[in-house]
């Protein structure tokens, strides 16, 4: 059997958290076309996001990825979140790229010797086997390591795959809340714009403005090889982040954070609170809290720590001139900037109604309601607007799943079925495309996106409910 076929086989058996997909032609065939596109980035233990732009393992891709590939093997999805988790820092901190040895250093900017994460994140506990960067990204991953056990349960029981990764997962959330609470406020920042996800996003424009950057002759931008100049960051903003890793690095990736018995933000010229990356933490306590109720732990605290963390997001982020939540500068105050970040928070059962009503009103409103029926990545009225520039305006299909998902949350099925045909739609038309036009549905970036293969998977398995909420329980083996 190829590598193909043994992907694209159903787990049989009990515990499946979804049912198969549908057996129309086209949803076979689009079922069929994901899998192969997974099959094509994996490595034997993680999946790239795309082979030749993203030739290593980021994190939260894994994350979305491991979400769509229990449908096809739970055990490469365990793999996939393993592989993840051991390059774990010593601090808890999970970073955002686990480099592959195999991978030539000019092939990726900023590459391991840039890093220097064995060495300059000595004191932070940086693995020595491994090469990563040292700044992380948004903490999806404990809701990932719940629906993938969910997938199948008597394998996980069998390989103990909860019982491993719930240490490392809850030191991840301890570094968040205890190291990157730099505003005081109860909620995580982040210190560099690759640590949101959303990395061009015009949300950073005014923060980035304090940052001088780093000479362009400094280094070299290797994705310009794989993507238009005019789908990618402008030098200027990439000379921006090269100088704000530098300076975390030189400074040995230390954090200031609530241990300390003060809150600052140690004099950063970035340093931002943003709805998204709390929303996706907010959900993964959530998630942690079944994961340990599933282990025979208490999770009554973490469910309450998930609260807490719910209503500082709501106190500190949201905006009722602008109906959804915004971004905060340490620094600067509150960024007037709208993005589909601050649509995200929707995914969270715990919003309070009439939040969860404008965000609905906000996204079916001209400032994202796009043509495709996708949810571009930035205010279509916005000044920074640009339908084709990495972040700026383009729809992905990350954040158009985690929409769908919040949707379902908060019972508006409609909506989240016209989300999820748009999806479907989408990603099939344009090759599992990076991301693509907001209106015309261009396809944009790099082409077999595991991301846009993986959650067409799973919203091919289709589910009522959000997945905050999937079931409880599970097959005890």
């Amino acid at each position: 059997m190829d590598r193909t076929a043994q992907l694209t086989a159903r787990v049989t058996g009990r515990g499946i958290a979804y049912d198969p997909p549908s057996t129309a032609p086209s949803a076979a065939s689009l079922h069929v076309r994901a899998a192969r596109v997974l099959a094509a980035n994996w490595t034997g233990t993680s999946t790239v996001p795309s082979r030749n732009l993203y030739p290593h393992q980021w994190s939260w891709d894994s994350a979305f990825i491991a979400i769509g590939l229990r449908h096809l093997s739970p055990l490469r999805a365990q793999r996939e979140l393993e592989t993840l988790l051991a390059a774990q820092w010593g601090d808890g901190r999970v970073p955002h790229i686990v480099f592959s040895p195999s991978v030539p250093l000019d092939a990726y900017f900023p590459s391991p010797d840039f890093w220097r994460s064995s060495s300059a994140g000595r004191a932070a506990g940086a693995p020595r086997t491994v090469q990563t960067s040292g700044i992380v990204q948004p903490p999806g991953h404990a809701l990932a390591a719940w629906l993938v056990h969910r997938a199948d349960p008597g394998l996980s029981w069998a390989r103990g795959f909860l019982a491993r990764v719930y240490p490392r997962l809850a030191a991840w959330h301890r570094y968040l809340l205890r190291r990157r609470d730099l505003g005081g406020g109860g909620l995580v920042s982040v210190v560099h714009p690759w640590e949101q996800g959303m990395d061009n996003s015009p949300c950073w424009d005014g923060p980035l403005a304090r940052v001088a950057p780093a000479p362009a002759v400094s280094f070299r931008r290797a994705d310009l090889a794989h993507g238009a100049p005019g789908d990618r960051p402008t030098d200027l903003d990439y000379g921006r982040y090269v100088r704000l890793a530098a300076d975390y690095r030189d400074g040995e990736y230390a954090d200031l954070g609530g241990e300390f018995g003060e809150y600052t933000d140690g004099g950063r010229e970035f340093a931002v609170e943003d709805p998204s990356f709390n929303a996706l933490l907010i959900a993964s306590e959530h998630a942690l809290a079944r994961i340990a109720a599933e282990l025979g732990a208490p999770g009554a605290g973490r469910h309450a720590r998930a609260e807490r963390l719910t209503a500082a997001l709501v106190e500190r982020l949201w905006d009722d001139a602008s109906g959804m939540f915004l971004c905060r500068d340490l620094r600067g105050g509150m960024i007037r900037e709208r993005s589909v970040s601050g649509l995200v928070p929707l995914l969270l059962p715990g919003l309070p109604r009439e939040l969860a009503g404008a965000l609905v009103s906000t996204l079916r409103g001209p400032h994202f309601a796009a043509r495709t029926g996708l949810v571009p990545s930035y205010d279509l009225r916005g000044p920074a607007f640009e339908p084709n520039r990495y972040w700026r305006g383009p729809a992905w299909f990350n954040t158009a799943w985690l929409v769908e998902r919040g949707l379902r949350a908060h019972g508006e099925k409609a909506a989240a079925d016209a989300m999820r045909t748009a999806f479907l739609r989408a990603a099939g038309d344009s090759g599992f495309a990076e991301y693509v036009d907001p209106d015309t549905g261009e396809a944009c970036g790099a082409p077999g996106f595991g991301w846009t293969a993986a959650l067409t998977l799973d919203l091919l398995h289709d589910m009522d409910g959000a997945v905050e909420t999937g079931e409880e329980g599970g097959d005890r083996r």
